[in-house]
């Protein structure tokens, strides 16, 4: 059987307004006036109505620019803000929606108490949500057509409270600004005008009574708008209007004293009631028909534990199992018989909903993406206020449970995150960081024009004709990035297919790998046979770029190395302005047990300390620093000083050490002599770092590899890097 699916009046209108028009409009607003007075208990009417309504307005705003799908806030938010975000505020509002069917029971218990005061409490709260969860059960259809009934009563109920105005002495001494006495509770020993706004402010929260249905409406895009505005504005009207019935009808004293008097005083007091029994009652029906269906969307994305068979549902289109589990969820809540103690903290949930669909509209509009084109526009004054008013009326509510609250979903999303969901398509985080890069490179640029040496970071380009190419030096690229480096492969297309498609699944393969240790991987191939004219290009086209490579990593294979084509690298990188990285393995040692590091620093000018210039030693310097750092291993550090105007005391070594900042275990010395002389002395080290000198060519580095008997990493500067700063 095909799923009913339910139009703007049925599936919106009319549950947004019978939520909205609950208890607290019959025997709470009498009692705000009392307190705040008139202009006091508009003040308290607007400012939640202004919460209220922006809400409606972003609610409506985001609807009419995506495909919403089931479970309305939650669907919003996740293809906004991601599935852990979406999760983490749909688990605890789907929680508050189910508990809030408990506190409606109640509130139509005591409403019938008052008829029935003999009725056993707990026996009349099963009855009255079996009644509830029977109507649910039989069809969402059935279910509406009961709230036509109800919405009914309760216009007859607004007619008999106006038409008390004809039948009772009216009250023309008006109190503009309450005394706040307080109520019969505290023995009136006085209350605030926020306390009376707490206890107003739950009445307005059911703006999200018809999203909730959004994935049972024939055309969500159009129904949440109409319907829940049109719902908001109506009953507005009829709250302000009630402020001013209840003034006319009785002094404050009498307001702030007598919960009952709109039944009192009304034209017909049993039909008040029975709308007071009608408002908790489609309450109550409401939240239980949405409920599961904010269930029913978390377990279509798998959010939830057991979510295949949450997830199904009956050939009426009906979420059986998830009604099965909320209405246990509810018999928790009844069974509890005082809901008092976490009451607030369902208040809170509600509000956070709102602040984030709030939030999803100005992050949506602040990005000014082509994809924002939303039928309904507002002005980003409106989220903007929804959002901010949302927080601030939750700490203003309870500076405790608003933190708890805020921890609880916290807690959610860290669970989630750990699931590793699969990504909603089509979500704005992307967008957002893109956004937030591009503000950044904004502000950086405007800044300094050119790139602070004290942002340096090691972002590889790495040209490749082959996998082996990388894969023989995988170990070593993570230890020189992690954890905050990235990687750009590029290689050539293969002309073989077969070979080509070895490339592509290779690099697939390696991205991943790097990806789950949190390092940026991207790679792309170039039409071009000659691989040194294709990186020359590369790096000038790079070269206009703000997020790009500042080193070129080779590795270098000594049995079969094109000496010419790494020598013009070489030149090729100094006058593009790149640093260069070449490793350089020795035989099948490779690098060893990965301990032990000898830097070798060569030409360090002899005013170091005035200039803070080590010369072409700094990108060697920073590697061997961060190879340590992965390896958690040691640094011997050596300086040959073949220059005798240049003489290292031990001040300038310590200085050294100070200024670079070397581990607390580097050992620093100085030696005399020339550079391969020297290195054929030590030879206990897995790996050797050198500057290359400027007139060092590929040809005298293999030889400094094979006379050392250790693998090699040679480093040119690009005088970006400072290792003193």
């Amino acid at each position: 059987m095909s799923k009913k699916t339910f139009g703007t009046l049925a599936g919106v209108f009319t549950p947004t307004t019978l939520t909205i028009l609950g208890v607290i409009m019959y025997i709470r607003q009498p009692w705000v006036v009392g307190n705040a007075g008139i202009v006091g208990a508009l003040a308290i009417l607007l400012i939640s109505v202004a919460i209220t309504l922006t809400t409606a307005l972003s609610l409506s705003s985001i609807t009419t620019n995506v495909r919403i799908g089931a479970g309305g806030a939650f669907s919003i938010i996740s293809k906004s803000l991601g599935l852990e975000i979406g999760g983490a505020i749909g688990i605890p509002f789907y929680i508050a929606q189910a508990l809030a069917v408990a506190m409606y029971v109640f509130g139509f218990r005591e409403g019938l108490i008052s008829i029935f005061p003999y009725f056993n409490p707990l026996l009349l709260d099963i009855l009255i949500f079996s009644v509830v969860m029977t109507i649910a059960f039989i069809s969402t259809s059935f279910a509406f057509k009961i709230q036509y009934v109800i919405l009914g009563i309760i216009v007859l109920s607004l007619i008999s409270i106006y038409g008390a105005l004809f039948v009772n002495d009216l009250n023309y001494d008006f109190q503009l600004f309450g005394k706040y006495p307080g109520s019969i509770e505290n023995n009136f020993s006085g209350t605030s005008f926020w306390v009376v706004f707490a206890v107003f402010f739950p009445a307005v929260t059911g703006v999200m009574a018809g999203a909730n249905m959004s994935g049972d409406l024939t055309s969500p895009r159009k129904s949440i708008p109409k319907g829940t505005i049109s719902a908001v504005i109506l009953t507005t009207f009829i709250y302000i209007s009630l402020i001013f019935v209840a003034s006319l009808l009785a002094t404050p004293a009498e307001m702030a004293s007598n919960y009952n008097l709109f039944i009192d005083k009304a034209l017909y007091s049993p039909i008040v009631l029975a709308g007071l029994l009608g408002a908790t009652l489609s309450s109550a029906l409401g939240s239980f028909i949405g409920a599961p269906r904010i269930m029913l969307a978390l377990a279509e994305k798998e959010i939830l534990p057991k979510s295949k068979e949450l997830a199904k549902t009956s050939k009426k289109g009906e979420p059986i199992n998830s009604m099965l589990i909320t209405a246990v969820v509810v018999f928790v809540g009844i069974s509890l018989r005082d809901l008092n103690t976490i009451a607030p903290i369902l208040t809170m949930f509600f509000m956070i909903t709102y602040a984030m669909v709030n939030i999803v509209v100005l992050v949506e509009q602040s990005l000014s993406l082509p994809s924002y084109r939303p039928t309904l526009k507002v002005p980003l004054i409106v989220p903007a206020l929804g959002a901010f008013g949302s927080i601030a009326i939750m700490f203003v509510i309870n500076v405790i449970v608003a933190l708890t609250s805020l921890i609880l979903i916290f807690l959610f999303y860290f669970y989630l995150v750990n699931l590793k969901l699969k990504p909603e398509a089509g979500d704005s985080r992307s967008g957002l960081f893109t956004a937030l890069a591009e503000w950044a490179t904004k502000k950086s640029s405007n800044l300094s024009p050119q790139k602070e040496v004290r942002s340096w970071r090691p972002d590889l380009l790495i040209p490749m004709t082959m996998p082996k190419e990388i894969r023989s030096s995988y170990k070593l690229i993570h230890s020189i990035i992690h954890p905050n480096g990235s990687i750009k492969i590029l290689s050539l297309f293969n002309e073989n297919p077969e070979e080509q498609k070895n490339i592509e699944l290779f690099l697939k393969n390696a991205s991943q790998k790097y990806n789950e240790s949190g390092i940026s991987v991207s790679y792309a191939f170039v039409e071009n046979r000659e691989l040194n004219t294709t990186i020359n290009i590369s790096m000038q086209s790079l070269n206009a770029a703000f997020f790009k490579p500042n080193i070129i990593f080779v590795s270098v294979d000594t049995g079969n190395a094109n000496l010419d084509f790494y020598d013009k690298l070489i030149a090729d990188v100094k006058r593009n302005n790149f640093g260069m990285i070449m490793y350089i393995p020795f035989s099948t040692a490779s690098l060893a047990i990965e301990k032990n590091i000898n830097l070798w620093l060569t030409n360090v000018p002899a005013n170091w300390k005035e200039t803070f210039n080590i010369g072409n030693n700094d990108l060697a310097t920073l590697l061997s620093l961060l190879i340590c750092k992965n390896w958690k291993g040691e640094i011997d550090a050596i300086i040959v000083d073949d220059n005798p105007n240049s003489k290292f005391s031990k001040t300038d070594i310590e200085d050294i050490k100070t200024m670079i900042r070397f581990p607390k275990k580097t050992n620093i010395s100085v030696k005399d002599g020339g550079l391969l002389s020297n290195v054929k002395k030590y030879r206990n080290a897995d790996v050797n770092i050198f500057s290359a000198d400027a007139d060092m060519s590929t040809a005298d580095m293999i030889i400094m590899v094979n006379e050392s008997r250790i693998s090699g990493i040679f480093c040119i500067d690009s005088n970006l890097e400072n290792v003193l700063v």
